[in-house]
Formats: structure tokens, sequence, C-alpha cells
């Protein structure tokens, strides 16, 4: 078997592995983690209503006026404060994070650690 077929196939199953334990509401939305190998982006979803309520990414003029580079861990760090920061302007403390079937560390821990700061609760 091809073995890109093979990775996305192992992604697809952690992902839904991962979303079967957890889901978001009005209340507790979840935050959601993506990343490719040269961007990183994160979502605030209430899944009841199936709606993105808050995003950013490595794409948005925001992160490009800091000079960073989203493939790399300041990067990502920089995209989870404009998310915390987008998701306390919206009135949003508390969520559940959503790892995407990444293994928690580098990148995605510091998402994590960056909407921490900013005011996020999880």
């Amino acid at each position: 078997m091809d073995k890109q077929k093979t990775k996305k196939q192992a992604l697809k199953r952690r992902q839904r592995r991962v979303r079967g334990k957890i889901n978001g509401t009005a209340e507790v939305p979840r935050l959601r983690v993506t990343r490719s190998n040269n961007h990183i982006y994160a979502q605030v979803i209430d899944d009841v209503t199936r709606r993105t309520l808050v995003s950013a990414s490595s794409l948005d003029a925001e992160f490009k006026a800091s000079s960073e580079n989203g493939a790399n861990k300041a990067g990502a760090a920089v995209v989870g404060e404009l998310i915390g920061k987008r998701a306390k302007a919206a009135m949003i403390d508390n969520v559940v994070f959503d790892r995407g079937g990444y293994l928690y560390h580098g990148r995605v821990k510091a998402l994590a650690d960056g909407a921490r700061a900013a005011g996020l609760v999880f």
C-alpha cells in the first residue's frame, strides 16, 4: 500500500478516536488544532450548532505582522495567543482542547501554551 495513504488513514483514525471522547458545546466549545508542514491553524467550534466561533492561523494578517514562521514552535505560540485573544473577545473563557490526532508536543503544545497565556482555560 502507498505509504502516504497509510499515514493519512492513521491520522484520520486518531482524529476519530479523539473526537469520540470530546465534544464542544456553546458553554465549553472545542479548540481544534490542525497543522501542515508550513502552517498551523486553530478553531474554536461549537459542535451542537456545527459553527466555528473563532479562528486563527499562520496565514492571518495579524500573524504575518509578527514576522514569525508558522512552521515552528514560536509561530505556533503566536497563533495560540491570537486564538486566545479572539476567544476572550467573543466571551469564551473555557474550551476543550482537541489535538486533532497529533501528539501533544512541539507545535501543538506551543499553541496550547500560547492560548493558556492569553487566558483560555483547558
